[in-house]
């Protein structure tokens, strides 16, 4: 993050806090970091009711207030004990670290906080900001605290880039995924799953297109598809590192045996298991395991959005152990499964480096190695990439699948993940060529990511105008009056055999009700047919775009629309 946006968002914070303050002085404000994109701040507000109603109030004295800011300054702990049990939580807290007590004060505004914050008068500098929203949020993240109101809110250097993120913000909001995917009828949830998403029919076709060209692209490339189950004894995490560094994001279940297990977190657990199964040799080497096993992840409800944040997923997954000296050109090929993939969706990337975290397991003579062959490779692919501090995997370092959408916004999908550790704590190991035993390496990697995660945010990307070999329904037939259906249903038989996705609307609707509905479904295709049609055996073909093909012969359609399946392609042929 740029340090002087992040300072410029912190001290919006700060003003947010006075402006609430003022408005509402009995509140005990707690904590208000700046955030990528913008800043919050967590108040309780005892037994008041806040909403977003109340944001233009507090945004108006937000403005009245700064302009009798002046720069922040530092003040050092005061002796007198906080009235508000948060800040003294926090003080406490920093105490026994043994670490510095600092204020911040700007106007009459005094906070406790670490800085830092804007170096020129706020009054100056500190105009533009916008407050977005209101939701619910635990002290110190934690379900077993009390429930807390954050308020949202951005603040940019100028005017024209708060305008900009604006506006990126009313289109996000047309291109919402939870709404585009309750309209396509693709997936919905319900209060009984939190995080679990429900796939309809629609959803399914697409969910299974996905996976099949996940199939199809492995299996060229020497993939071996395996599935392993999707609730283990405790032991087999404790054996590689997840019940250590990973139990809090876990499901955990005791039988009436008073027998532990976990719901898997993830695969490479399991991954492991398969490759000690047996005795293995340098010759098997690249073994490349993948799958697409059902995951689940606990993750705080007031986190959960949509299909960007589920407890629920799968993953387009894989483990491939290969000996040291294979590892730069394995990475290779995976670099060029992301390209063929992310090419296909037209999504432009580049790669996140995450180094070491502060919660790592292994040696670090281990870690220096796997660091310093993964900056290598990164370095050596050619391909734009920044650092992620402590951004790694518990057992590894890795590179991360940075997405950039169509409004610019940066997502992480996949990821690949160097791993030294877990082959080691499940005492792998394979005949080398020189007739030793020799651990092997283990190569992490998914491309999609979450597919729930993917399909999220591929729905915002293409704002639900699926390419048509993805599209649930790719033709919609249209009879213009009863007396067509006759004809309309033998075309959709025609697509049909054809492997083409087609349905009839033989809803007694008219015309342009039924191609407004296919394009709210955004139908790929709508196929006219009416009395012209009818006579002429030919089909009318207008594009879910508006474009108006005229008439059009169905043997020629066929063609050149299984051309374009075929070919995935995000354009027309047609």
């Amino acid at each position: 993050m740029d340090n002087k946006l992040d300072n410029l968002r912190h001290s919006a914070a700060h003003l947010l806090a006075a402006a609430v303050m003022e408005l509402w002085p009995n509140t005990k404000r707690t904590i208000g970091p700046a955030i990528e994109n913008g800043f919050y701040y967590d108040f309780d507000f005892g037994e008041v009711k806040i909403s977003e109603a109340d944001l233009p109030k507090i945004e108006k004295k937000m403005h009245e207030l700064v302009r009798g800011w002046g720069t922040f300054d530092q003040l050092q702990e005061t002796t007198s004990r906080e009235a508000n049990q948060y800040k003294q939580e926090l003080i406490d807290e920093l105490k026994q670290k043994g670490e510095k007590i600092t204020y911040y004060k700007s106007g009459n505004f005094i906070d406790l906080c670490a800085g830092p914050h804007i170096e020129s008068k706020a009054s100056d500098i500190l105009k533009y900001f916008k407050l977005l929203k209101v939701s619910g949020a635990y002290w110190r993240g934690s379900e077993k605290n009390k429930m807390l109101t954050r308020i949202y809110g951005t603040a940019f250097p100028s005017q024209k880039e708060l305008d900009d993120y604006l506006n990126m913000l009313a289109e996000a909001e047309k291109r919402d995924h939870k709404r585009i995917g309750r309209e396509m009828e693709l997936f919905m949830f319900h209060e009984s799953a939190p995080g679990m998403p429900y796939w309809l029919p629609k959803g399914m076709v697409f969910y299974n297109e996905l996976i099949k060209f996940w199939r199809e692209e492995h299996q060229k490339r020497g993939y071996q598809e395996i599935s392993s189950p999707l609730i283990n004894k405790k032991q087999l995490y404790e054996v590689s590192g997840h019940w250590d560094h990973y139990l809090e994001n876990m499901f955990i279940s005791e039988t009436a045996e008073k027998e532990t297990y976990g719901l898997k977190p993830m695969n490479c657990p399991n991954a492991m298991v398969v490759f000690g199964s047996k005795t293995r040799s340098y010759r098997e080497l690249p073994l490349r395991l993948g799958d697409t096993d059902c995951l689940h992840r606990y993750e705080l409800s007031g986190t959960l959005n949509g299909l960007l944040r589920v407890r629920e997923f799968r993953q387009d997954d894989a483990h491939i152990f290969v000996s040291e000296d294979q590892i730069e050109q394995e990475f290779k090929n995976v670099f060029e499964i992301t390209e063929k993939f992310y090419s296909v969706f037209n999504m432009p990337y580049r790669f996140r480096l995450g180094n070491r975290p502060d919660n790592l397991m292994g040696d670090t003579e281990t870690w220096d190695k796997a660091e310093k062959i993964l900056e290598k490779i990164v370095k050596d692919s050619g391909h734009e990439y920044f650092v992620g501090q402590n951004e790694g995997a518990f057992y590894g370092p890795k590179i991360d699948i940075m997405m950039k959408d169509a409004l610019g916004r940066d997502w992480q999908t996949g990821t690949i993940q160097l791993d030294f550790q877990i082959p080691r704590n499940f005492k792998l190991d394979y005949a080398a060529a020189d007739g030793s035993q020799k651990t092997p390496v283990c190569i992490h990697r998914v491309i999609y990511g979450s597919l729930e995660r993917f399909i999220g945010i591929l729905i915002e990307h293409l704002a639900g105008a699926f390419p048509t070999w993805l599209a649930p329904v790719q033709v919609a037939v249209l009879p213009i009056a009863d007396r067509h259906l006759e004809y309309a249903r033998s075309v959709e038989s025609a697509l049909k055999s054809a492997d083409i996705r087609a349905e009839v609307d033989d809803r007694s609707e008219t015309l342009s009700a039924k191609i407004r509905d296919a394009q709210t479904q955004k139908v790929p295709y709508m196929i006219i047919v009416g009395d012209k049609e009818v006579e002429a055996k030919k089909i009318a073909v207008r594009t879910r775009g508006g474009r108006d093909l005229g008439q059009l012969d169905l043997q020629k359609f066929l063609k050149d629309i299984k051309i374009e399946v075929e070919g995935k392609r995000i354009g027309k042929t047609i």
